[in-house]
Parts: C-alpha cells; sequence; structure tokens
C-alpha cells in the first residue's frame, strides 16, 4: 500500500486508467486494480500470461505484448513498469511511453534487487555460486554507478524531451522467506536466466545445499516517478 500510496500522492489527482509493462504473474496489477484502477496489463510470454491471468480481478484487461509492440491509440493516466523495464529496448522508449500516456499523465518504475541480510549466508552463497556466476547483480542500462544519488530509469528519464519533475524514493522492505522459496527468487533473476539450463540446475543445488531452512532478505523498492509533458507531442 505505501507504494500505491505514494504513486497516486505524486500524481496528485484520481488515476481512473493505467497499463502495466511486462506483469509477469501480476503481483503490482492486483495492488494497482484492488483499489479500483483499471489496469491493463501487458505481458509477452504466454505462459507467463496464463499464470497472470489465474491471479487477477476480472476486470484486469489482459494482452500478449511487448512493450515495443504496444501501438498508440488509448492513452492512460499511469504507466507502470514493475522489475521489468529493463527488458524494453533503449531505442525510442521514452518517445513510446509518452505516446501511452495523458499529458500530465504519470509513469513509474519500481523494484529493486533482493539481497541477503546474513553476511554469514550471503558469504556462503556467493561462494557456492561462483563457480557458474560471477555476480548475480544486475548492473545499470545505462552505466550509472551505484553510489550516484540519481539511478537508473531516473538518469534516463531526466535526459528525456517527454518527461518532467523526476523524483526517486526508497521504500525499505525486510523479508523472511524459506530456502525453496528463496531459490525461486532466483530463478527470476536474469543472471540465471541467461545460464545454460544445466549449469544453472547444477548452481540452484549448490546453493541449496548452504542455505538455512529460511533466509532474511533486504528487499528494499527503488521507486522512479516522471510526469509526462503537456505541451509535447510524441
Amino acid at each position: 500500500m505505501e507504494l500505491f500510496d505514494r504513486v497516486m500522492g505524486y500524481a496528485g489527482q484520481p488515476v481512473t486508467t493505467a497499463l502495466e509493462i511486462g506483469a509477469g504473474t501480476g503481483k503490482a496489477t492486483r495492488l494497482f486494480a484492488r483499489q479500483g484502477v483499471g489496469v491493463t496489463a501487458t505481458e509477452p510470454d504466454g505462459a507467463m500470461l496464463a499464470e497472470l491471468r489465474k491471479h487477477v480481478p476480472a476486470g484486469v484487461r489482459t494482452v500478449q505484448a511487448a512493450f515495443e509492440d504496444l501501438r498508440p491509440g488509448v492513452r492512460y493516466g499511469l504507466v507502470y513498469a514493475a522489475a521489468a523495464l529493463h527488458w524494453t529496448s533503449p531505442e525510442g522508449r521514452w518517445s513510446r511511453m509518452a505516446a501511452l500516456l495523458e499529458p500530465g499523465g504519470v509513469f513509474a518504475s519500481f523494484g529493486g534487487s533482493v539481497r541477503l541480510a546474513d553476511p554469514g549466508v550471503a558469504a556462503a552463497v556467493q561462494a557456492a555460486r561462483e563457480p557458474f556466476l560471477e555476480s548475480d547483480e544486475i548492473p545499470s542500462p545505462d552505466g550509472t554507478p551505484p553510489e550516484h544519488d540519481m539511478q537508473w530509469p531516473g538518469t534516463e528519464l531526466q535526459r528525456s524531451e517527454w518527461f518532467t519533475d523526476v523524483r526517486q524514493s526508497v521504500i525499505e522492505r525486510r523479508v523472511t522467506m524459506s530456502a525453496p522459496d528463496y531459490i525461486g527468487h532466483l530463478s527470476t533473476v536474469s543472471a540465471y536466466l541467461i545460464l545454460p539450463a544445466a549449469e544453472r540446475e547444477q548452481a540452484f543445488d549448490q546453493i541449496m545445499r548452504v542455505l538455512p531452512g529460511t533466509v532474511g532478505l533486504v528487499a528494499d523498492v527503488t521507486l522512479h516517478l516522471a510526469r509526462r509533458c503537456r505541451d509535447t507531442s510524441p
């Protein structure tokens, strides 16, 4: 709810329609739809879309499409991406995004890495992972160093002629999950997804061996917000 409240507080007015990019299994979809926002959720993967449709309210419209395949037509009060924006093509990203938004409409991107809270467990997992993967961190798509105050995609939004009033904030989260659920989380991380299937399964087996039954995680969410310029037409 804190995420929803921050997005709506930034909007400064009721948001009735939203387009979600890369909805996945629909966690963010449910968050917005249950607060009365009319959500159109897009997802390019057919199997993922089928799973999404099992878990979202009946009023959610679902569309199988990649961001690059969406065509301007209906404009939305909000366009958002939950840990999915880095899968989109940088070419024409922001003009295409602006074309999907009402003038003055809001773009939101949110997500963040999940890291083990216990340094000892983190070191053991790193050692187990190293034969297969040096790091599972996702590098910044535009090369922004992690110590910079503004991170991607805020950096790109600040340079874009289509958007203004770019803001970044962090929502602190601490969660606990079982070891199998943590492995399930790793199976969605792009660094593991690009490994050959056999190596990926070996890495997960080795990591599982060093995990305790439950693990504590630092799962802070970084939220970027920007407003579509009213006087610029894509």
